[in-house]
This record gives structure tokens, C-alpha cells and sequence, in this order.
């Protein structure tokens, strides 16, 4: 159940519980996009931190997610915690991150996750694995006595929530959810749904 006024501090709990209900990604969420042409498209990503200004993932600036959020910064996030027998469901806005917080993430990663980053032109057609292969064979060597920079092409997206919904399932069928939204004023209203 519901219990927080505050649907950050609502999501922080149900993380939390996530994080502790031993799911192997508890912060894997879909994202989902529009193209110019209005179809949707959606996938998998990974949530690296949210706070009052909303929920941040990384990408490849040059990849088809990237391409649609330059068109239609309107999308999507879903949580699915099954275990839990819990959905969250984020509608907002995306802006870019400020470099220096991509840089920072970014030389947090494993060093093979940052050679893996200016490796692998995201969404593009290649002709085999073996591409990606020798193109990491070459950064590995390029970077063998340095950190590895974060490439321009490489960073944060924010998303910054309209609106919030939670859903706890019940077995029943009967399930609870809360939807949170802002009004025009910017602050959120809290309305349980039918299911």
C-alpha cells in the first residue's frame, strides 16, 4: 500500500523493497518513446539515480531512443517488480543531464563497461560480433595506460515526472492503485484508481 503523500518518497520505499526482494536488476524499467511519426517504441534501461528532479538513465546519444527523445522529449518509464507483485509507472519529460554528471557516472563504471560505451555504435547495422570485438581489442590497447574518457556521444538523460502511478497487484484481481500528478500549480495530487 500507498502511505506517502510524496511519490518520490513512495517510490523510494517500493526500491527499496525491490532492491531487497533479491531482483537480479531491481532498477531495470522500460522506457518508452514516440518517432516523429507517432509509433511507439519502447526497451529496456537501466535507472541509475532519481531524486526530486526526477529519474536518470545513460545511453548512446547517437542511438534510436536518443534520436526519438530529440523529436518528442514525451515518454514513458515502467517498473515491474513481479516478486512483489508491483507496477510504477512514470510519465514525463526528458532533458540531458549536465556533462559533468555524465562524467562523473561515467568513470564509475567498470572499465570494460566504458570501453564497451565508445565501442559500440548503438543501433547501427554492423556486420558481425567480430566488429565490436576488434574495435574493443583497439580501444583496450588506445587506453591501456589511462582512464578512458567519456565520449560526447555518451550520457545522462532526466526524466521529470508528471505523473506517477503505483499499482499493487492482488490476487483477486481487485488491485490498489494511486495515481499521483501535478497540478498547474506543480504540486501533486493524489487519486486512487479503479482497477
Amino acid at each position: 500500500m500507498v502511505t506517502n503523500s510524496d511519490p518520490i518518497a513512495a517510490f523510494r520505499d517500493w526500491f527499496d523493497d525491490a532492491q531487497q526482494a533479491g531482483f537480479k536488476e531491481p532498477s531495470a524499467m522500460t522506457l518508452a518513446t514516440v518517432s516523429a511519426a507517432g509509433r511507439p517504441s519502447a526497451r529496456m534501461v537501466l535507472l541509475k539515480e532519481f531524486d526530486d528532479n526526477g529519474f536518470v538513465f545513460f545511453t548512446n546519444y547517437q542511438s534510436h531512443k536518443a534520436q526519438e527523445l530529440a523529436g518528442s522529449p514525451w515518454v514513458s518509464l515502467v517498473f515491474w517488480w513481479d516478486k512483489l507483485y508491483r507496477q510504477v509507472r512514470i510519465d514525463g519529460s526528458v532533458t540531458i543531464v549536465d556533462g559533468s554528471e555524465s562524467d562523473a557516472y561515467f568513470a564509475t563504471r567498470p572499465r570494460g563497461s566504458q570501453i564497451s560505451a565508445i565501442a559500440s555504435p548503438q543501433s547501427a547495422v554492423i556486420a558481425n560480433r567480430e566488429v565490436l570485438e576488434h574495435r574493443v581489442q583497439e580501444l583496450n590497447d588506445e587506453f591501456a595506460d589511462r582512464a578512458v574518457p567519456r565520449p560526447d556521444y555518451w550520457g545522462g538523460y532526466r526524466v521529470a515526472p508528471q505523473q506517477i502511478e503505483f499499482w499493487q497487484g492482488q490476487d483477486d484481481r481487485l488491485h490498489d492503485r494511486w495515481l499521483y500528478r501535478r497540478d498547474a500549480d506543480g504540486q501533486w495530487l493524489i487519486e486512487r484508481l479503479a482497477p
